[in-house]
């Protein structure tokens, strides 16, 4: 089996020495391994090579294997292999996505899903946004709001500016800090390609003070 191999590859790269700072990075929520993102690309070329797995459908219930194991890296491996098989993600993936953020949940993985895998699909699906999304900005769990704040993250002119800004006024009022810090770094992002919207959004709205310092960086 695929995940037998990719299992084989990392346990044969387990390093105690290099998991115990990595754990604390990630404030010992999760396990790890203690392979380095360099080395741990490396061990995914050769298993993507010796897999083949990038030449056949999306497998869901690969990336559902990984995501259950215990150790992190093996999340990290599910995220490498959704970002290399972009091309064939489609609208029926987004509840797999859902789950992943609502699962096992940190900056780490929201991170990558929301602007790649997730802006791709919204990008391509645009019905998705009002049908999914934005119940993830107007919910009440954490990551998805977080998640609908970035999703545009890599859009540049291609972002709808005002539902960015009615997800971020919808979100504001918040006290937790990974919503503050996405407004910011939405706010940032979208900056440097309209300089002037995000300046007059910024000088209208009672943003908390986070998001304005890091959304105002290239700004003044």
């Amino acid at each position: 089996m695929k995940i037998d191999l990719l299992v084989h590859l990392f346990e044969a790269n387990r390093n105690k020495e290099n998991a115990i700072p990595m754990q604390k990075y990630m404030k010992n929520h999760f396990p790890f391994l203690g392979i380095k993102t360099p080395r741990r690309r490396e061990l995914m070329r050769e298993f993507f090579q010796k897999s083949g797995i990038l030449k056949e459908n999306f497998q869901t219930d690969f990336i559902e294997v990984l995501w259950e194991l215990e150790e992190r890296e093996y999340q990290y491996a599910a995220l490498d292999y959704i970002e290399r098989s972009i091309k064939k993600l489609d609208k029926h993936h987004l509840p797999l996505f859902e789950k992943l953020i609502t699962t096992k949940s940190w900056w780490d993985s929201v991170d990558v899903l929301a602007p790649k895998p997730i802006g791709k699909i919204a990008a391509n699906f645009p019905e998705v946004i009002p049908q999914t999304i934005k119940g993830w900005a107007y919910g009440d769990h954490l990551w998805l709001n977080r998640a609908a704040i970035l999703f545009q993250l890599k859009y540049k002119e291609k972002t709808d500016a005002q539902l960015l800004y009615d997800y971020i006024v919808q979100n504001k009022e918040s006290k937790e800090f990974f919503i503050q810090k996405a407004i910011g770094w939405a706010l940032r992002e979208y900056s440097k390609t309209n300089p002037d919207s995000v300046r007059a959004f910024i000088e209208s709205n009672e943003l908390p003070k986070l998001s304005v310092r890091e959304g105002s960086k290239y700004l003044y």
